[in-house]
């Protein structure tokens, strides 16, 4: 993993992030809104700021964005086969504690395939993977073969990328565009293998993995963005 990051100066700069720039950047798409969203405000923007705020957890109040990256890649074992890529990985400091946050963009486009649909055409190294997930996410008695393979690592690389930063919190946050708030009833099922209701417009947990406290958040972005 590449561990040297160069600053984005505009949303375009962003753009050269993306593996498939030419495909993944246009007007409306959940890449060029979430960038536009995020750099205009040059650090957590008000619409999130708000739902942390709303939520009353302590470390979750007075929050300060300390830094972010785009496009974050956070290895998983096997290798060789390819990192968890996150649309932003943001650390973020609130209550004298750490947070460490992977944020999805959204609109109408799909979380992916299932984990079933995912292990279909068997890779070489994709049943170790799962098996990593199960085993570091304590999910090996939960059936996870129709929870949405993107959501399931993207989880893990929170709680990974917090233990790096000796972060106390990991929290997966959805920024969805989507008016009709597509792909929640996917994130609701993730949440749920936690223990945890998800909701949109609010942030819910916590649940204890490997000594952080995990934390999911659905909160609707400004449409705005997507004539950006």
């Amino acid at each position: 993993m590449n561990k040297f990051f160069i600053p984005a100066h505009n949303p375009e700069d962003w753009k050269w992030l993306l593996s498939k720039p030419d495909r993944h950047w246009r007007k409306g798409s959940s890449a060029r809104a979430l960038a536009h969203c995020w750099h205009e405000a040059k650090c957590i923007p008000e619409d999130v700021i708000s739902i942390f705020k709303k939520s009353g957890i302590p470390v979750f109040q007075n929050i300060e964005m300390l830094l972010a990256f785009p496009e974050f890649k956070t290895p998983l074992p096997p290798y060789t086969l390819r990192p968890s890529e996150n649309d932003i990985f943001v650390l973020a400091r609130g209550n004298n504690q750490l947070i460490s946050t992977m944020v999805y963009g959204k609109v109408s486009e799909p979380f992916g395939q299932t984990v079933q649909e995912w292990l279909h055409n068997h890779g070489k190294g994709k049943e170790k993977r799962l098996d990593f997930l199960r085993n570091y996410l304590q999910l090996k008695d939960k059936d996870i073969n129709n929870i949405k393979y993107q959501l399931l690592h993207r989880t893990a690389s929170a709680i990974i990328t917090a233990k790096n930063f000796n972060a106390e919190n990991a929290l997966l946050l959805v920024h969805s565009f989507s008016r009709l708030d597509k792909g929640f009833r996917d994130f609701k099922k993730l949440t749920s293998l936690f223990g945890i209701k998800g909701k949109v417009n609010a942030v819910t947990g916590p649940q204890d993995i490997k000594e952080v406290s995990l934390f999911f958040c659905w909160v609707r972005g400004d449409r705005a963005y997507l004539e950006k």
